[in-house]
């Protein structure tokens, strides 16, 4: 299982994260997600750890910690959820969703 850690300093790195999440069990890997456009963290990371008993005291001790000026959120990560939709990206076929195009300009 993975650990949320929410509202995390722009500087934050994940050698960083490993060092504080260190003090409660072995830390198995990091992730520091960033944004596609300008490659800058995004505020959040997931922590892994090898033992869920230390998950859970990680989780315990650090939600609501004060660190690097912020207040964390820390908790158990839920699982990526499926966004709606599906099929063509909107904007094919005219943009309009059925194939007809501008309206306006179908009478010529």
């Amino acid at each position: 299982m993975s650990i949320y850690v929410g509202n995390l300093a722009y500087n934050a790195t994940e050698g960083d994260i490993t060092e504080v999440f260190a003090e409660y069990g072995a830390v198995s890997r990091v992730t520091v997600p960033t944004d596609r456009e300008t490659g800058r963290p995004r505020g959040f990371a997931f922590v892994e750890m090898e033992k869920e008993a230390d998950e859970d005291a990680a989780i315990e001790a650090l939600d609501g910690a004060e660190w690097m000026g912020r207040e964390l959120r820390v908790n158990k990560a839920r699982p990526k959820e499926k966004r709606a939709g599906g099929g063509a990206p909107r904007g094919s076929f005219g943009g309009r969703g059925n194939g007809g195009g501008n309206r306006e300009f179908s009478r010529w």
